[in-house]
């Protein structure tokens, strides 16, 4: 939707693990994510930076508070409801990849795409095998993820959060068990991700590099927004802007 309906939105969030001594994750959080946003999320560690993604991302339920998609509550929906819409609208990318070691690449990546049900087996193949090439990854369709580098299994991850084409991605220290290259690698892909399709990309990152190259920065303390605002990117990390991911993505 881009009728100005916000993409997503958090009205009240308060998330409590509960306990003979109940633990506040993150506490009345009220937040707007607009289409074509890439915005990092940073705070000190146990300020609730990841607990607010797995809400935001639907993969948690908030205590108090709803959750909004497109300007609709995902409040009332149940557990099957909740996972359909995560496959349409969400996709994810994690520290550390959670690709199937048993699997391709490519397999990897269509595994999203065969659980909506929505293509056939020739479209599925098809589909995972143009986004791995367009990530530099189309020398390797075939191999098993231990037969790649942590970088190269990292746009494995991203392709598979691409593949049914959501407007949302959410990231979660995407870069944070890479090395300096491949972190510039992952960053110049999700920045063209948000410039070149219009897609939003919300990541939580520990890496300052990183959070000074979006356009938006929320940092958490105590489970709680301490500050939210736009910024002038640094000059989007030492490759040079999403220019650089040509280059980038053949290593």
């Amino acid at each position: 939707m881009t009728d100005g309906t916000p993409l997503l939105e958090a009205r009240g969030v308060t998330r409590i693990l509960p306990g003979i001594v109940p633990v506040t994750l993150v506490e009345n959080i009220s937040i707007v994510f607009g289409h074509g946003e890439f915005v990092s999320i940073t705070g000190p560690s146990g300020s609730g930076k990841s607990s607010l993604l797995y809400l935001l991302g639907l993969l948690d339920v908030p205590t108090t508070g709803e959750v909004f998609i497109n300007g609709v509550s995902t409040a009332e929906l149940n557990k099957t409801e909740r996972a359909e819409t995560r496959l349409k609208t969400i996709g994810f990318v994690f520290q550390f990849h959670f690709l199937l070691p048993e699997f391709s690449a490519l397999d990897n990546v269509m595994l999203p795409m065969r659980k909506l049900g929505l293509r056939d087996a020739v479209e599925m193949r098809e589909s995972a095998a143009g986004l791995l090439s367009a990530l530099g990854l189309e020398e390797h369709l075939h191999k098993r993820p231990d037969q790649l580098s942590g970088g190269q299994r990292q746009r494995v991850a991203v392709a598979r959060a691409l593949a049914n084409d959501p407007p949302l991605i959410l990231a979660d220290e995407p870069t944070g068990s890479l090395d300096s290259r491949s972190t510039e690698q992952v960053f110049h892909i999700l920045k063209k991700i948000v410039d070149n399709e219009g897609r939003t990309v919300i990541a939580v990152t520990h890496e300052m590099d990183f959070a000074a190259a979006t356009e938006r920065r929320i940092h958490l303390v105590d489970g709680r927004v301490a500050q939210d605002e736009a910024q002038s990117p640094a000059s989007a990390m030492r490759g040079g802007g999403p220019e650089a991911l040509g280059s980038h993505a053949q290593s």
